[in-house]
């Protein structure tokens, strides 16, 4: 199905209300803002888990989006929070990604003979780093990796896991703060 050039060009709360009529509407958010998500999700979990969690997140959007507040133009944080989520109910797929990258070198989202995920190997494939990320409690580790990873600003992340302003600010000092920590203690011999 193509969707028509006037609802693409609509902003995401429009295509959100307007979806809940035409519910095929709903396709034109996914095709704006999947493959981003589809990026974060993989540096979090992996390709193995990315599709699933996208697929989720989605739905549960769609499923949810007659309480999306359209006063927001920009669903993304509301997406991302949905993610989040998602990927929360995943933690141990997290846990165990980058204990494969510790030991292995290799971040299970390169795929031997494939191209590298653009940025994938700045921030997300460094072992010491993925020690450090392994530290922090899921609440730091998702504000950090929203402003990190997903780009988003303070206050989206806010809006995105429902949390005051100054808690974001707090949770990516602590995390922050942590990291660096950690990252001062340098790999142990192996």
């Amino acid at each position: 199905m193509t969707i028509p050039r006037e609802v693409v060009e609509l902003d995401d709360a429009t295509l959100i209300e307007r979806s809940l009529n035409e519910p095929e509407v709903f396709a034109a958010l996914f095709d704006r803002h999947a493959p981003l998500l589809h990026r974060y999700v993989t540096r979090r979990l992996g390709t193995g888990e990315a599709e699933d969690v996208v697929a989720d997140t989605f739905l549960a959007a769609f499923q949810r989006r007659g309480d999306y507040d359209r006063g927001r133009p920009d669903a993304r944080p509301w997406l991302y929070g949905i993610a989040s989520n998602v990927i929360g109910k995943r933690r141990r797929a997290e846990m165990n990604l980058y204990r494969a990258y510790i030991r292995s070198g290799v971040h299970p989202a390169e795929i031997p003979g494939g191209q590298v995920e653009d940025g994938i190997n700045t921030l997300a494939v460094n072992r010491p780093l993925a020690r450090a990320l392994m530290r922090l409690t899921r609440a730091d580790r998702d504000v950090l990796l929203l402003v990190a990873w997903a780009e988003l600003s303070y206050q989206e992340v806010a809006d995105a896991l429902a949390i005051p302003l100054g808690t974001v600010a707090s949770r990516l000092n602590r995390a922050r703060h942590q990291i660096r920590q950690t990252l001062g203690e340098g790999e142990p011999a192996e």
